[in-house]
């Protein structure tokens, strides 16, 4: 397993707004001057409005969106014409945030055709900018066929939720020295069969670390540790949307409660009648003649 030598540059200063878009080559410029760049997750274009306008520069439509927004326990159930339709949505809210639509369960795993054609409908009718695939080594075939056929390509290695139902739930990846060889040895494969990004979730900071040494790509972590390229989590776990949230990703602001707020004053409002003057009211006279 050779390593690349790790060249130590200054780190370039990110954009606070999106004047451009940003593009693979953005981001490939911004890894090897050692630029730390995030990404979250995203399922709406009013979300990811407010998402570029703070100029976050990716954004994950991930098949998280089965537990986030359809209220499912798994990501397995992330059917794939709605992740397509709102890859789209996202990418019409942040038109110049480069959007990576997540593959979901089944969606690749059938044979290399429909696999190709999937992932290419994420790019024509979901507008995305690249897809993203769980595997390992053994998809090495179909991930380079999809590589192949001109689609931009990550490669989401370690834990991989869509496998959830033959561990018994989530599972942390590469603990011990012969898994995480085997996660390193994935990730040279998976760039030598066109990967444009690695992602690595949920994996100890040595795994990371040389992976990141391994390969000459940019890699995304999502509980991976610091030396990963990009971090992303989802968006909903940071800001106290959700019930639980892994350890990685702990809540930044409580927008759970401010909603609840938003709802309850409505509540209120309505109950007593103070919703404001009425902005609608007939023309001049015409309220005499109807009550005539």
């Amino acid at each position: 397993m050779e390593q690349q030598p790790i060249i130590e540059t200054k780190p370039m200063h990110l954009p606070t707004c999106l004047d451009e878009p940003v593009t693979l080559r953005t981001l490939r410029r911004w890894s090897k001057a050692n630029t730390k760049w995030a990404m979250l997750t995203c399922y709406d274009a009013t979300t990811a409005r407010w998402m570029a306008e703070a100029g976050l520069p990716t954004l994950l439509v991930g098949d998280t969106a089965a537990e986030m927004i359809l209220g499912y326990d798994s990501t397995i159930h992330a059917p794939l014409d709605f992740l397509i339709a709102i890859t789209a949505a996202v990418k019409r809210g942040a038109p110049n945030c480069f959007v990576m639509g997540d593959m979901p369960f089944l969606s690749y795993q059938v044979d290399e055709a429909s696999a190709i054609q999937n992932a290419g409908r994420f790019l024509t009718e979901g507008t995305a900018d690249a897809v993203k695939l769980e595997v390992d080594g053994k998809w090495v075939d179909r991930f380079a066929a999809i590589c192949n056929a001109g689609i931009a390509a990550v490669a989401h290695l370690g834990s991989r939720p869509q496998q959830s139902k033959q561990t018994g739930g989530y599972t942390t990846a590469g603990r011990n020295a012969e898994a995480a060889k085997q996660i390193v040895d994935d990730a040279i494969v998976m760039e030598q069969a066109g990967a444009s990004m690695l992602l690595l979730e949920a994996v100890p900071e040595e795994v990371s670390t040389a992976v990141v040494a391994a390969t000459s790509i940019p890699v995304i972590g999502c509980g991976a540790g610091t030396d990963c390229h990009g971090q992303v989590v989802v968006m909903q776990d940071l800001a106290g949307l959700t019930k639980w949230q892994p350890s990685f990703a702990k809540p930044t602001a409580n927008i759970g409660n401010e909603i609840a707020n938003v709802a309850k004053t409505w509540m209120n409002n309505v109950n007593a009648s103070t919703l404001g003057k009425h902005p609608y009211g007939m023309r001049d006279g015409e309220s005499d003649k109807f009550q005539a």
